[in-house]
């Protein structure tokens, strides 16, 4: 604070004649800066859900149910929340045994930046989309395809 305690002041009377404004600012700018960032997760999420609703209408109507003649497997998309990503999951039902599930694309948390699947763990590097963009989100909306032909690099 760049005060300086009298040694005969106890230190709670010091800390109370304080000028407090400086504290007040920074507190109040941290607290717009955390909810800033709250409502872009929370909007992250809310558009990654969004994603997987449009990959699964994607493949509905690319397919018409229908793959190579037999009747298609209904697909199912949706996020797998880690410790930095969402991962979009693919779930492909079997009658016999547990589904077939693979990584479609990782999604930061934070960022809503949305990547290839390198394998189940890790994401590729680059990134391809930015879901805080308009543009990306609607194009990204329109134009995802089921089968992730889109998070190539482009």
């Amino acid at each position: 604070m760049g005060h300086s305690r009298p040694l005969w002041m106890p230190y709670n009377t010091f800390i109370r004649n304080q000028p407090m404004p400086t504290l007040n600012k920074e507190f109040s700018a941290f607290c717009a800066q955390r909810d800033a960032q709250n409502t872009i997760q929370l909007n992250v999420r809310k558009w990654t859900l969004m994603l997987c609703d449009a990959l699964v209408d994607n493949f509905k109507s690319r397919n018409h149910g229908k793959v190579g003649g037999y009747d298609a497997p209904v697909y199912k998309f949706y996020p797998e929340e880690g410790r930095k990503y969402f991962k979009v999951i693919m779930e492909i039902p079997n009658e016999n045994r547990d589904p077939s599930r693979s990584v479609h694309a990782f999604v930061d948390k934070k960022t809503g930046e949305i990547y290839k699947s390198a394998s189940w763990k890790s994401p590729a590097k680059g990134v391809r989309y930015d879901l805080r963009l308009i543009k990306d989100r609607e194009w990204l909306l329109e134009n995802a395809d089921w089968s992730g032909g889109y998070l190539y690099a482009r």
